[in-house]
Formats: structure tokens, sequence, C-alpha cells
């Protein structure tokens, strides 16, 4: 299994022009909100526990990201945790709003992602890695801890190997 630093450089290096990065902080949040809320239909109740493909998808993808990195892991499972309970709120709206949900966020997340790469001038990342739908969301927090000042160490080891954030 790659290490964090190899799959966020590796996925980096499809996201170095500033432009790009800011476009994934509002397109990946929101495909992964409509990814949940289109997969939290159907639900069965276990017991007061609504298990459905959105829960299940994210307790695996969160697995991965406790493997990569423990803290950083435990961050990415309470983001999905919170995406997983919008989804299953959503879920429980009328079809029309549901669907308008998922498929409005699912559709305006991708318009958002292709602007941004149009500004970088290369394709996205899960074109030659489909691995790289997983790293996106963590991607985005760990550029947002990086705006914060946090996790330089990270910063500088991916910088080194995908090259510094073009600024335009």
């Amino acid at each position: 299994m790659k290490t964090l630093e190899d799959q966020l450089a590796q996925y980096a290096a499809y996201h170095r022009d500033a432009r790009n990065i800011f476009t994934h902080f509002f397109g990946i949040p929101l495909i992964v909100l409509a990814i949940a809320v289109l997969l939290s239909r159907p639900a069965l109740d276990a017991g007061g526990l609504s298990i459905s493909p959105a829960l299940v998808l994210s307790l695996g993808v969160a697995v991965y990201y406790l493997r990569l990195d423990l803290s950083l892991g435990l961050l990415m499972s309470v983001l999905l945790a919170l995406s997983v309970a919008f989804g299953h709120w959503a879920a429980v709206q009328p079809t029309g709003i549901w669907l308008a949900i998922g498929i409005g966020g699912f559709v305006a997340g991708w318009i958002i992602q292709f602007v941004g790469h149009w500004f970088e001038g290369r394709k996205p990342a899960f074109v030659d890695d489909i691995v790289g739908l997983i790293i996106g969301p963590l991607f985005v927090a760990v550029e947002l801890l990086f705006k914060l000042g946090l996790l330089k160490p990270l910063q500088q080891e991916i910088d080194r190997r995908a090259g510094p954030v073009r600024q335009k």
C-alpha cells in the first residue's frame, strides 16, 4: 500500500494551480455529499441504526484513511460520518427533493471540478488512478490544514515531490 505521502504527492501533481485547488474546496465536498445522499437509499433499519450503501462505503473508505494516517483518518472519519448523516436526512425527504439534492450536488460538484482542471490544464488525477477518487477528499482536508499553518513537514514533502503551488 502506498504511504500517505505517496498518495498525496501523486494527487497533488495534478493540482499545482492555486485556482484548481480552490475549486476543489467546493467541488469535492459537493460530490461527497451528493454520493452520500444518493447512496442513502435504500436503507435497512437495524435496531435504530440505518444501514445503507452510503454507510458501508464510508466505513470502507474510513478504514483506508485510518491505515494511511491515524490522525487524518480520524478527521476524515468524522467528516464521512457527517456526510452520511446528511445523506440519511436527505433520503427521508420526498423523492424529488432527495434526487434534486443528490443529482444537483453531483452535477454542480463535477462542473466546479472541471472548471478547476481547465485552469490547471490537466486532467483529473482519477483518470490515471481510480484511487484518486478516494484521495480527493483527503487532499482537500489536508490543503485546508496547510492553509491553517498546520502539517508543515507534510506540506514540504508534498511540495518537494509534486512541485510548488502556482499562484495565478
